[in-house]
């Protein structure tokens, strides 16, 4: 007899424990249906007074764009978010220890929270369900594509460090009734993004800040949570393919003082260099944003070496038209020394016009060599004459040849001036780039 009541008592325990049951089960107990109203429509408080308290808390996983053009920033994040639902609860002991449920996200009210600075409807897949403890704690976890707008200052670019925010805050709900509260601190969740980040382009990621503020309004205050992530810009590729160009650029202007300035290749090879730079100047106006506070480092810099080049353009234009002065004369020099080349070569060539006159003289010797060997038979007085005629005649002959030997002594003045500038402009241009880019590195690394 007490061998049959304890194998009724075992079976009836077994039969218990093996009992089954479903999430169904659950729902149907807290009768929660998608056509309920009550669950979706007021915020889940039995007491009106009673506060409903959001804990928010964010991942960065990855900076996907930041364009300095338009000024936005667009990062991918992780959101999670927690509250207490005060209509929801049930003892797990009556439905085989289920602590928790999924439900769709439509079936239970949710805090309509939004980002103050997003420009574009977030267009990544939703997640469909959030959780719903047995305690009345609903938690939902999600992944944002956040096309934000930030206010940047490029004055520094590419060494600057950028700092956007990210800001959460209540449509409807004012302090009285839902507030905000971070999960982490800043560098707690500095930590964990640093740990979960994908990828961070050209950009690297250097710290989260966290703060809590209220925004006050006409109609009450608000609760808002502020992250505030900062980010320092990658230079390498920008040094490379811009800062580098440039400073070639001006290295080639310097090294064109070499060429000779008597050809016009130093002029070509000067507006060549200066026209590359302009075409580096129309890619920076594609990179730079049309209105920031300060001027860009970065544009100074440019316009700064394009005055510089275009100052050492005009001063080979001033030189070049310095030497050109002396060219006449120096033409007429040249003809000058070949002529007498020539002369000691043929006697009769005729070599311009101060050699012509040169001949004349030479052949009025011979003539008045023989008017003075017959003058011997008229008497002193006309021998007297004709050497003074002979003196006439030679002071007229020579007076061409002295007056190109006078220009010819001032020939290469404007060439010696020219050169004279062309030193001390090349001392002053080395002296102002070298002071110059001191300044912009000192600038870049403060």
């Amino acid at each position: 007899m007490r061998a049959g009541f304890l194998l009724l008592l075992f079976l009836t325990d077994k039969v218990y424990s093996q009992k089954v049951c479903s999430y169904q089960d659950v729902l149907d107990y807290l009768n929660l249906t998608r056509g309920n109203e009550a669950f979706t429509s007021t915020r889940p408080v039995l007491d009106h007074t009673h506060l409903t308290t959001v804990q928010l808390n964010i991942y960065l996983y990855s900076i996907l764009a930041v364009t300095e053009k338009i000024q936005t920033f667009i990062p991918f994040i992780w959101i999670e978010m927690n509250w207490n639902n005060e209509l929801i609860s049930w003892d797990p002991s009556q439905f085989c220890g289920i602590s928790q449920i999924s439900l769709p996200k439509n079936m239970l009210w949710k805090p309509d929270l939004f980002i103050y600075e997003m420009t574009q409807k977030d267009e990544t897949t939703l997640y469909p369900y959030l959780y719903v403890t047995h305690k009345g704690i609903v938690s939902i976890e999600e992944g944002m594509k956040v096309v934000s707008s930030c206010k940047m200052d490029v004055h520094k670019f590419p060494f600057d460090t950028q700092r956007c925010s990210i800001s959460f805050s209540s449509v409807m709900y004012t302090v009285d009734e839902v507030r905000l509260i971070p999960v982490s601190n800043s560098s707690w969740a500095t930590q964990s993004s640093l740990e979960v980040m994908l990828t961070q382009g050209e950009w690297e990621f250097l710290n989260l800040l966290v703060t809590n503020d209220t925004l006050s309004f006409y109609r009450g205050d608000w609760d808002q949570i502020i992250y505030t992530i900062t980010m320092r810009r990658r230079p390498l590729l920008h040094v490379i393919n811009f800062l580098l160009p440039i400073l070639f650029f001006l290295s080639l202007d310097l090294a064109s003082f070499l060429i000779s300035d008597h050809r016009g290749e130093k002029l070509g090879f000067k507006v060549t260099v200066l026209l590359a730079i302009s075409v580096l100047l129309l890619i920076l106006n594609d990179i730079l944003p049309s209105m920031s506070n300060k001027t860009p480092l970065i544009a100074t810099y440019c316009i700064v070496i394009f005055a510089l080049m275009l100052l050492s353009l005009l001063e080979t234009i001033l030189v070049t038209y310095l030497m050109e002065k002396d060219s006449p004369s120096q033409e007429n020099l040249s003809l000058r020394d070949d002529c007498e080349d020539e002369q000691d070569k043929d006697k009769s060539h005729n070599c311009g016009r101060g050699d012509e006159a040169y001949y004349n003289v030479q052949r009025k010797r011979k003539g008045d060599k023989e008017i003075v060997g017959n003058s011997r038979q008229t008497g002193e007085t006309g021998v007297l004459l004709l050497i003074l005629e002979e003196l006439r005649e030679l002071q007229k002959s020579l007076a061409p040849l002295v007056s190109s030997k006078q220009e010819a002594g001032k020939t290469g003045y404007w060439t010696r001036a020219a050169r004279r500038i062309n030193t001390a402009f090349f001392i002053c241009y080395v002296i102002a780039v070298s002071f110059f880019l001191i300044f912009m590195c000192i600038e870049w690394s403060t």
